[in-house]
C-alpha cells in the first residue's frame, strides 16, 4: 500500500498506512473527540481510510458534538441492557442537541426507571471503559448478534449485501452494530441527562412492533450541562407556537392540519423575507417564473419522483386520472428550459420561484411551523454549461453567506453523497461529487461528509445555521444534478452545432419560508431587528392635541416605506409604552405638547429605552437608513 500525505497545522507529513489520529500524540489536544480527515469523521484509534488535511474535532465542533452524543447512546443501551437483558436494541442516533435510542422492553418503563438508568451510565462512565472498532464478514456479524438474541439488529445485517464488511463497536461485555465514529473512551462522558420518553414503532411502520424510545443529551461537564438545563428554559420562552399566536404573527388549526393561518402582522414578516430574497436574487441574475401547483402523475414518473417520493405526495383522482400535487419545483423548470431552443449563450438560466409547495407529513410528526404540509420556498434551479459549474456554485455559496450573515446565522457545511436508491449512471453521480467536492476544496470550506444522504437525483450540500441558543437546523440545501436534464431531454446547442445536456444546479436557501420564520421567532425570541420588525414604529401621542401631529409623523413614514402604527387608544402613555414593549416594537417615537411646539419626537428604542429627543423631520432620514434590508 502506498504511504498517506497528512497535512496538519499546514506541515506536511508523510505517513505509512495504519496510521491513527492517535499516533499524532504531539499535535493532539487534550480536548479532542475525533478527527476530521478531508471531510470523513474518524476515530481517533481507527486507521485513516486516506490522507488529506488532518483536523481535530472537539465538543466545540457540531461533528464532535454527534460523536460525542453517538457513544452516548450507546452508554444508555448498555446501560439498559445491564438492567434488562433481556431487552432488544434498535438503533440509537445523535441529534443536533442530545440522542435517542429506540429499544424493545418487556414491560413499560416505570417513573423511577430513568434515574435508575441514569445512575448505571455514571457507573460505566466511571469504569472507564475502551471504545473499539470491530470489523466482521456479514457471516460473523449474523452469528455474533444471533446469539445475543438481538432480532432488530439481525433484520438490520440482512439488509445488509453479501460481501460486505460490518463494523461494530465494543465497550465491556456491550458490542453495537455501529458504522461510527465514537469516542476513545465511556470515561469522557462526564455528564448525563435522560429526558423524555415516548414510543416509536420499528422502522416507523406501524405494522412493526413498538419500541420504547428513551431521549438524552449529555456533555463533557456537569457546568455545561447546568448552562444546557438553564436553556431549555430560555428555549420554552422562545417557542414559536407560543410566541407565533402571542404576536399575532400565525395560527393553526383543526380544520387545516400542517396548513398555517397567517394574520397581517405575520403575513408581512413572510412578505420582508420573500422581498429580500427577491432582490439579492435578481441582483444576480435570476428570473422569477410560476409553475402549476398540480402535475398529471405522467410528470412525477417521468422525473423519478414517483418512484422515490409518491408516499410523500398528495395525490387525487379526477375525471379517472390520476393527479398529484407539486412536492418540488424542479420538474416544473426543466418543462420551461424545454419550451424553446436554447443555445451555450444564453446560460446559465436561473428561474426562481416562490410558490405554494405540499408534501404529505404524518399528524404526529407535524410541528407548528418547523413541520408542516404547505409551504412555500425560496426555491431556484441554475440551468448551466459544465464549464459554468464551478462560477454558479461559487455564486450560490456567495448567496448562501449573505444571507445567512443577514440574520446573525453562522452556518456549517455537509457533502451528502450518492443513496442507495440512486437513479441514473454510475459514472455520471461519480462526476458530479467530484465537481461538487472541487468547489468546496477551492473556497476553503470545512465540511463533513454524510455518506449516502443526497438527494436521489444527486449528491447535494446541505447546509446548517446555528441560532442564538446554539441548535442547529438545516436550512440551505445545494444539489448539483446530471440525472433530470437526462430524464427531461434538456438539451442546448454548443458553439460548434452540437447538442450538449446542461446540468441542474437546484437551490433553496431559507429552504421552507414557514420553518425559517418559525426558526426566527425562537432566534430572536419575537424581537426582530429594525428592517425585519412587522411593525417598525409606533407613533404615540400623550394626548389627544398631539393626534394630528402623530398621524402626520406615521404619513411621512408610510410614504418612505416603513411599517408604521399611531396608538390613539384613550390610554395612559406608560401603559401604550409597556404594551409597545410587549410587542416587541422596535422603535416608539413619543409626542407631547413640547415636541408639538419643538417639531421634534422622543425616541425610545426596544433595547436602549428612552434615547431622548430628536428633530422631526430629520430625524426620518435616521430611521430609513437605520431600516435599510442588510442586502450585502
Amino acid at each position: 500500500m502506498n504511504d498517506l500525505t497528512v497535512e496538519i497545522h499546514g506541515e506536511v507529513l508523510v505517513k505509512e498506512p495504519g496510521v491513527r489520529p492517535l499516533d499524532f500524540r504531539e499535535e493532539i489536544p487534550e480536548n479532542a473527540l475525533a478527527a476530521w480527515i478531508d471531510g470523513d469523521v474518524v476515530d481517533l484509534k481507527r486507521p485513516l481510510p486516506h490522507g488529506g488535511q488532518l483536523q481535530w474535532l472537539t465538543f466545540e465542533d457540531s461533528s464532535g458534538q454527534r460523536v460525542f452524543r453517538h457513544s452516548s447512546a450507546h452508554l444508555l443501551a448498555q446501560a439498559v441492557k445491564r438492567l434488562w437483558p433481556e431487552a432488544k436494541l434498535g438503533t440509537g442516533p445523535a441529534l443536533d442537541d442530545g440522542f435517542y435510542y429506540d429499544i424493545w422492553l418487556p414491560n413499560p418503563l416505570k417513573e423511577d426507571d430513568l434515574q435508575r438508568i441514569e445512575e448505571m451510565m455514571r457507573t460505566i462512565v466511571q469504569e472507564n471503559l475502551d471504545i473499539e472498532r470491530v470489523e466482521l464478514s456479514r457471516e460473523e456479524a449474523l452469528a455474533l448478534f444471533k446469539d445475543r438474541h438481538e432480532d432488530f439488529k439481525l433484520e438490520i445485517i440482512q439488509r445488509i449485501p453479501e460481501g460486505t464488511t460490518i463494523s461494530a463497536y465494543r465497550q465491556g461485555e456491550f458490542i453495537d452494530l455501529c458504522s461510527g465514529p465514537h469516542l476513545p473512551s465511556t470515561g469522557l462522558i462526564q455528564a448525563i441527562k435522560l429526558t423524555n420518553v415516548s414510543g416509536a414503532y420499528w422502522r416507523g411502520n406501524e405494522n412493526n412492533p413498538m419500541m420504547t424510545r428513551i431521549y438524552g443529551t449529555s456533555f463533557p461537564s456537569q457546568a455545561a450541562l447546568q448552562q444546557y438545563m438553564e436553556r431549555l428554559e430560555e428555549v420554552k420562552q422562545r417557542d414559536h407556537r407560543r410566541l407565533g399566536p402571542q404576536l399575532d404573527l400565525f395560527s393553526f388549526r383543526e380544520e387545516a392540519p400542517g396548513f398555517a393561518f397567517w394574520h397581517p402582522k405575520g403575513f408581512q414578516l413572510y412578505r420582508t423575507l420573500e422581498e429580500f430574497s427577491r432582490r439579492l436574487q435578481s441582483e444576480r441574475g435570476y428570473e422569477e417564473v410560476s409553475t402549476p401547483w398540480i402535475y398529471r402523475v405522467g410528470l412525477w414518473q417521468r422525473s423519478g419522483h414517483w418512484d422515490h417520493y409518491r408516499d410523500n405526495m398528495f395525490l387525487m383522482e379526477r375525471e379517472d386520472e390520476l393527479l398529484g400535487a407539486k412536492p418540488m419545483n424542479c420538474p416544473g423548470h426543466a418543462l420551461l428550459f424545454k419550451e424553446s431552443i436554447r443555445s451555450y449563450r444564453d446560460l446559465p438560466i436561473r428561474y426562481a420561484e416562490y410558490g405554494p409547495l405540499s408534501r404529505f407529513e404524518r399528524s404526529g410528526t407535524l410541528h407548528g411551523l418547523l413541520r408542516v404540509r404547505g409551504f412555500h420556498q425560496d426555491d431556484a434551479h441554475l440551468f448551466v454549461r459544465e464549464d459554468q459549474i464551478n462560477q454558479e456554485m461559487f455564486g450560490v455559496l456567495d448567496l448562501v453567506d449573505i444571507v445567512f450573515r443577514a440574520f446573525g446565522l453562522p452556518y456549517e457545511v455537509v457533502f451528502s453523497t450518492r443513496p442507495d436508491d440512486y437513479m441514473g449512471s454510475l459514472e455520471l453521480w461519480n462526476k458530479a461529487e467530484k465537481d461538487l467536492e472541487a468547489v468546496l476544496h477551492e473556497r476553503g470550506i470545512k465540511y463533513q461528509i454524510n455518506p449516502g444522504d443526497g438527494a436521489f437525483y444527486g449528491p447535494k450540500l446541505d447546509i446548517s445555521a446555528i441560532d442564538s441558543l446554539g441548535r442547529h437546523w438545516q436550512l440551505a440545501t445545494v444539489q448539483l444534478d446530471f440525472q433530470l436534464p437526462e430524464k427531461f431531454d434538456l438539451t442546448y446547442v454548443d458553439q460548434d452545432g452540437s447538442e450538449k445536456r446542461p446540468v441542474m444546479i437546484h437551490r433553496a436557501i431559507m429552504g421552507s419560508v414557514e420553518r425559517f420564520v418559525g426558526i426566527l421567532v425562537e432566534h430572536y425570541g419575537g424581537a426582530f431587528p429594525l428592517w425585519l420588525a412587522p411593525v417598525q414604529v409606533v407613533v404615540i401621542p400623550i394626548t389627544d392635541q398631539q393626534l394630528n401631529y402623530a398621524q402626520e409623523i406615521a404619513q411621512k413614514l408610510k410614504r418612505q416605506g416603513l411599517r408604521v402604527e399611531v396608538d390613539a387608544r384613550n390610554q395612559k402613555m406608560n401603559y401604550k409604552i409597556r404594551e409597545a414593549q410587549l410587542r416587541k416594537i422596535p422603535r416608539m417615537l413619543i409626542v407631547g405638547g413640547r415636541d408639538l411646539e419643538n417639531h421634534t419626537v422622543s425616541v425610545r428604542t426596544r433595547e436602549e429605552g428612552d434615547i431622548g429627543a430628536k428633530p422631526w423631520p430629520e430625524y426620518i432620514d435616521e430611521l430609513v437608513e437605520q431600516a435599510q434590508m442588510p442586502l450585502g
